[in-house]
């Protein structure tokens, strides 16, 4: 067993090391499990591997709820031997994915800053009856230091019945004092959260627990399992491109500060291939009020851009990780981690003004978003905390390439299969071909620059056909939909394998 008694400051708690599969005897079947995690970032890894090899042997399940996704040593392997009942809010895992598309999976799709305060109000059967959460250290006082990521960790301390730490020794030491541990009160009792400037520090380094809730303390040397980000290719710098452009013309009409105003970017390749190129941009003096740190934030930092970033998790790739812990004293200057409901708080994006910039899986004519199911029916990973940012952004961009499979589906469509962000929600759509600025626009001015500026050419000729074939069957209605053809996209993909006519 790896010695840990040297990250366990409270000599008393060294009683409790034990095992994994030890720790695991303390899950029994339908309990809800709160576990530490956001993104393959600072989740629980050789508790839930031991859960997994019992559930293999009993057969039960468990309810599990997260920060956001989390990596394959707990999603894809409690996934794969049938242990989970239920999962929220938010997933990536291959394995889930299968899972929740063929129903042996109950899939609960939720904004991401709704999580911690539903969980402690008992709005998901119950609440939580274990919390694991991964560790760098446990405080004198008995209190634990987190990982690579809050998420809603503190709220299911507070909440749990009792609490398993993993401590994981891959982890290191100087990731202490990078967190901002606060945990707002319930409403009715609810006060201001106390954030004006992206850099404030309103709470703890260490989430509040205490030696009494702790049950069993676990040693792990297991890394974070973090994935490689795509190559930036032509159609992201493209894309990168025209957001610098129109905020250029934002900053010249008077409408942003010249260091403009905290950036939000949601998690994947396109959106750190977008924040990367802020590196080659004229703007300094950045601040970042985000959920996901990830590797474009390194090279703004790195560049002399990136005054100050604001998250919930470090999600880098591979190359990124090793880069973080090898420059991780000058980085720990420059970023905080808060719990989600603090990250993502719709107030607090509000009233800092965020510039939301978020990827969407299509796009209709009339500015509606679906960025969480294929084809209408199929869920891929969630809304995460888009939902968060869009509608109380001061400016929200969404971004897509224009055409996905080869060119067979065309990202922009007459009317969403899906929707996860209505037409008021979005400011600005960018794919490569170019932008589309809908704000102030009615729905028919808004077909138009979407599909003059947004779509591949491929697909221009069909969608300006069914807009103005729309157009004179409903008489200039306000949002024209030739209802009988709207979704004939999608249904010639499913019969063809192409959205084109042939």
């Amino acid at each position: 067993m790896i010695d840990i008694r040297d990250r366990v400051r409270n000599a008393a708690l060294h009683a409790k090391i034990t095992t994994a599969e030890q720790a695991a005897e303390l899950i029994k079947p339908g309990m809800n499990l709160g576990v530490s995690g956001f993104t393959p970032a600072g989740y629980p890894k050789c508790v839930p591997l031991a859960l997994a090899e019992r559930i293999k042997k009993e057969n039960f399940k468990i309810n599990l709820w997260t920060g956001a996704s989390v990596g394959d040593e707990l999603d894809g392997a409690l996934a794969r031997v049938g242990g989970i009942a239920r999962r929220l809010p938010y997933q990536t895992n291959k394995d889930i994915q299968k899972a929740v598309n063929n129903g042996s999976i109950e899939y609960t799709d939720l904004h991401l800053s709704h999580v911690a305060q539903m969980s402690r109000y008992g709005f998901f059967g119950g609440k939580v009856d274990v919390a694991i959460i991964e560790a760098c250290a446990i405080t004198e006082e008995g209190h634990i230091v987190p990982t690579t990521s809050l998420g809603n960790s503190a709220s299911f301390v507070q909440s749990a019945d009792l609490v398993i730490v993993e401590v994981n020794t891959s982890q290191p030491l100087a990731l202490e004092g990078m967190h901002d541990v606060y945990v707002p009160l319930d409403p009715p009792h609810r006060l201001p959260v106390p954030i004006v400037n992206v850099d404030d520090r309103i709470g703890t380094p260490y989430i509040v627990c205490g030696p009494e809730k702790i049950a069993a303390i676990v040693a792990c040397d297991i890394p974070d399992g973090v994935r490689p980000l795509g190559a930036i290719d032509d159609d992201a710098r493209a894309m990168s491109a025209h957001l610098i452009d129109f905020l250029n013309k934002e900053v010249a009409a008077g409408r942003m500060p010249k260091n403009l105003l905290p950036l939000q970017s949601g998690v994947g390749s396109v959106a750190n291939a977008v924040i990367s190129g802020l590196v080659d941009s004229p703007y300094e003096n950045l601040t970042v009020f985000t959920e996901v740190i990830q590797d474009g934030m390194f090279d703004l930092i790195d560049a002399g851009k990136l005054a100050f970033a604001s998250g919930t998790s470090l999600t880098p790739s591979p190359d990124g990780l090793k880069r973080l812990y090898a420059n991780i004293d000058e980085y720990r200057k420059k970023i905080v981690l808060r719990p989600q409901e603090i990250a993502n708080s719709p107030e607090t994006a509000r009233r800092l003004g965020i510039i939301a910039m978020n990827t969407a899986i299509e796009f209709d004519i009339y500015g509606h978003v679906n960025s969480t199911h294929v084809m209408g029916t199929r869920m891929m990973n969630g809304i995460g905390g888009s939902g968060d940012f869009a509608r109380n952004g001061y400016l929200t961009f969404f971004f897509t390439n224009s055409v996905a499979k080869g060119g067979d589906i065309s990202s922009i469509v007459p009317m969403c299969s899906h929707i996860d962000h209505t037409e008021h929600d979005v400011d600005v759509f960018i794919t490569e071909q170019g932008v589309a600025d809908v704000r102030g626009l009615s729905p028919r001015e808004r077909a138009k620059v979407i599909i003059e500026n947004c779509a591949h050419p491929d697909y221009k000729p069909m969608l300006r056909d069914y807009y103005e074939r729309a157009v004179a069957a409903t008489k200039n209605a306000h949002t024209p939909h030739i209802l009988s053809e709207a979704l004939s996209f999608h249904t010639r993909f499913q019969e063809t394998g192409s959205m084109k006519i042939k």
